[in-house]
């Protein structure tokens, strides 16, 4: 009896032929081969990939750098494991309106062993003392010190007398908190804009509505046309958003606490997006938007050892403390009890 390929039937539990079984067990044996070449071709793709997007962006952080750095030497034995403090001013250097107040303020203080970071936001109309100036609004001291390096250094160029101005700042707020100040870095309100718009726009809450135009299509033109609610902001809305004071009707005042409050929900905004694959994948947009609109003190040795330490921070690894006070026009006074506050934070942290 045979079968309708003719081969004899087989018995119950014998042997398949020995050609083909030998054919369909080699082919089994294949495919587990196939499979795996083809996961490795992959995988080797990916590695390719992830190290050629490594080296371009190395390549733009190090462009990057040399753009903001005019640092020549430390200020601290080794950022990968000493504790810093750094002064971050957001300055106005839009166009003829433009007038070098430092209206975005903020002292910080890094701690490598934990990754962690203390920030301590300063109100653009505070009334702070310093020796040899007149008594002025913390965000006016910049551009006085910068008229007094210039009067003082005959010939001295613009890009010298910024540095110096940055230094006296570094100072003046090191002495009004009580803690070393390292570093500063120098912010124009265009780079803010930039990266913010590298990231692709950063998610926040706006807590009201806001219509604002000053020469608004003009060189330092401002324009803020805002409805309340979370949403996604680019650059320049961004700005606006942390900017805003009131409408042109008068109405939906923003007192110096609600604008240091829209600071800090945008950097964590930016922070959060910074580390999410979005913004991984955008990091050499934002190389390119940090270059031409920064300059610190901080050497590019330093800067490039803070990105590998601090790199993958958060938000939740970031203390804001608004500092308060009470407005009596012209001023800001600070609460004195909040001061000590912070200044005992930043203090506790650079000494973890």
């Amino acid at each position: 009896m045979t079968t309708g390929n003719g081969s004899p039937p087989r018995r119950p539990g014998s042997s398949p032929p020995a050609g083909r079984g030998a054919r369909n067990g080699a082919v089994k044996k294949r495919k587990p081969r196939f499979w795996m070449r083809r996961f490795m071709l992959f995988a080797a793709l990916l590695v390719f990939i992830a190290v050629g997007y490594g080296v371009y962006l190395f390549m733009d952080a190090n462009k990057a750098i040399k753009e903001m750095s005019y640092g020549t030497s430390s200020e601290v034995g080794s950022i990968g494991s000493s504790p810093f403090g750094m002064l971050v001013m957001g300055v106005d250097t839009r166009g003829e309106g433009g007038l070098l107040n430092t209206d975005v303020l903020m002292a910080a203080a890094f701690n490598p062993k934990t990754k962690s970071a203390v920030v301590v936001s300063i109100p653009r109309d505070s009334r702070i003392e310093v020796k040899g100036y007149k008594t002025r609004k913390v965000n006016s001291y910049y551009s006085a010190f910068l008229r007094n390096a210039k009067s003082e250094g005959k010939g001295i160029s613009q890009e010298s007398a910024e540095h110096a101005a940055a230094k006296g700042m570094k100072e003046a707020i090191g002495r009004f908190l009580g803690i070393p100040i390292a570093y500063s870095a120098n912010v124009n309100f265009q780079g803010f804009a930039d990266v913010v718009d590298a990231l692709g726009g950063v998610n926040v809450n706006v807590d009201m509505d806001m219509d604002y135009d000053d020469h608004a299509g003009q060189p330092g033109g401002t324009s803020i046309h805002l409805r309340k609610g979370e949403q996604k902001l680019g650059g320049e809305d961004a700005l606006g958003f942390v900017r805003y004071r009131k409408s042109n009707d008068g109405k939906n005042m923003s007192s110096d606490f609600e604008r240091n409050e829209r600071q800090e929900q945008v950097v964590g905004a930016i922070t959060d997006r910074m580390m999410s694959v979005p913004g991984l994948l955008r990091l050499g947009n934002v190389f390119g938007a940090v270059g031409g609109n920064v300059k610190t003190d901080m050497p590019a040795s330093d800067i490039r050892e803070m990105m590998r330490v601090y790199f993958g921070i958060s938000k939740e690894d970031i203390t804001f403390i608004p500092l308060t006070g009470e407005w009596r026009s012209p001023y800001v006074y600070l609460d004195e009890a909040v001061v000590a506050k912070a200044s005992k934070a930043l203090q506790s942290k650079l000494d973890e």
